[in-house]
């Protein structure tokens, strides 16, 4: 009686009668025919269409890329090979610098060939090329190892645009290169005249040395001037195989961008120097030129904070209108009363590095200063700035309904600005982050969402 009561129970509980129970299974296998049809016909975990091969191509398309289409499986195919491209070739230009080192620099330091004076002058910065060459090369072959040991074998997980911004701070030191590489073939040329040892040693270097395969030391001092023109082309192909929905495809994006303004800066740069070489010819359309001078601007703004360029952040920049009011009294009178002048205006935030030994170190830490720089429009080729920095972790930020158009900074026990954009809604976007920054950094605010204390003196409201 006990298994008979036990049963019934559990039909109690379950609830479903014999004829509900057969209708239930005739719909799951409805559901599962239905699923199996959808399985044949599912559509391409890439791109979403349905138009994936009957028959898998064992050799082209195994089990792994069984849920892609043919046109998205030889994507990948191509995604990989092209990120693999830039990972090799950047170990092959490092072992370039390698060897420009240990063959050339170190030997002929050694034998007293040359002064340190000169060896700096041939060989320039070529450390710090080094440097960030085995650290770039470090991340970018810990990224690959990582996702072979995931399974990800079409490197689908690798991100070589982010990674290349994180280390945007290449470009400085190959544009240091690139504007001393004339000289630093002059100085050569001059010193093989001159010195018959060197001449000797470069000859028995060329003709002996197997590690140089018959490449002269010209031709090695090449490679960083090659290696940064590359970087565009081998982005532009990863781009070419990157779905828009991939996480890397903005920063890819973004870094072909970058290192392409910063070329043009180099040519820029070199015409100025009267050199005849260029690096590579680029549409000159207005886009790049107002990057060309962002980054000049970039450069003008770092100088001034004295930061390292791997810890800062460039949140906002652009033309924004600025006004001083001279009594402190801008709101009640509106906007209408102030004279405006045309600024270049940069956001720059310093955030702490995590950590320095992986990419961890990509992830920025906390915010440890914000500055708004005050660059005025060129004069006579040069920017200016019109004061020092504004830190606002000494500034207050508020804006008035009245006067919806503009947006006043106090500068605590200094001065008072009024700023603003051409554009309303570019007025409150700055207005927005320079006050988030601000209030972050606040030393007038200890509770989370305090107000600024109303008694802050400013020069024209003192007595």
């Amino acid at each position: 009686g006990t298994r008979m009561r036990s049963a019934e129970v559990a039909r109690a509980d379950s609830g479903i009668g014999q004829t509900p129970a057969r209708k239930w299974r005739n719909r799951a296998a409805e559901t599962l025919s239905s699923l199996q049809a959808w399985e044949a016909h599912r559509p391409c975990t890439d791109c979403g269409e349905r138009d994936l091969p009957v028959e898998t191509d064992a050799q082209n398309c195994n089990q792994r890329r069984a849920d892609l289409c043919e046109k998205c499986c030889k994507r990948r195919t191509e995604r990989k090979e092209s990120v693999l491209e830039f990972v090799n070739t950047e170990a092959s230009y490092g072992e370039d610098l390698r060897i420009i080192k240990e063959e050339f620099y170190l030997p002929m330091q050694a034998a007293g060939l040359l002064s340190q004076e000169q060896l700096l002058g041939v060989f320039s910065n070529i450390q710090e090329l080094i440097d960030l060459n085995e650290n770039f090369l470090e991340i970018l072959q810990e990224e690959i190892d990582r996702a072979f040991d995931q399974s990800d074998e079409d490197l689908m997980t690798v991100c070589i645009g982010e990674i290349f911004l994180e280390f945007v701070n290449m470009l400085p030191a190959f544009q240091t290169y690139c504007l001393q590489q004339s000289s630093s073939v002059n100085m050569l040329n001059t010193l093989e005249k001159e010195k018959e040892l060197l001449r000797i040693f470069l000859n028995v270097s060329q003709n002996d040395n197997t590690a140089l395969r018959r490449m002269n030391l010209r031709s090695f001092l090449m490679a960083p001037l090659q290696r940064v023109t590359k970087y565009p082309l081998l982005l532009s192909r990863i781009i070419k195989a990157t779905t828009e929905y991939h996480p890397d495809h903005g920063s890819l994006r973004e870094a072909k961008s970058r290192i392409e303004s910063h070329l043009e800066h180099i040519n820029m740069k070199t015409k100025q120097e009267g050199n005849t070489w260029t690096l590579r010819s680029f549409r000159q359309d207005s886009k790049k030129k107002r990057e060309v001078i962002n980054i000049e601007m970039r450069e003008t703004a770092l100088k001034t904070v004295g930061w390292l360029r791997e810890e800062t952040r460039f949140v906002m920049e652009g033309p924004l209108q600025l006004a001083q009011p001279p009594d402190g009294q801008w709101v009640k009178k509106g906007s209408k009363t102030l004279k405006f002048q045309n600024m270049q205006v940069l956001l720059l935030v310093n955030m702490k590095r995590v950590s320095e030994s992986s990419l961890e170190s990509a992830e920025p830490g906390p915010v440890k200063d914000a500055v708004l720089v005050l660059i005025r429009d060129k004069n006579n080729g040069k920017f200016h700035l019109l004061r020092e920095p504004l830190r606002l972790s000494n500034c207050v930020v508020s804006t008035d309904p009245d006067c919806d158009d503009t947006f006043e900074l106090i500068e605590i026990r200094r001065e008072a600005f009024v700023f603003r954009d051409s554009d309303r809604a570019r007025t409150h976007h700055w207005f927005r982050q320079i006050r988030r920054y601000s209030r972050e950094l606040g030393s007038w605010k200890k509770r989370r969402n305090a107000l600024p204390n109303i008694m802050i003196s400013t020069p024209h409201s003192r007595p």
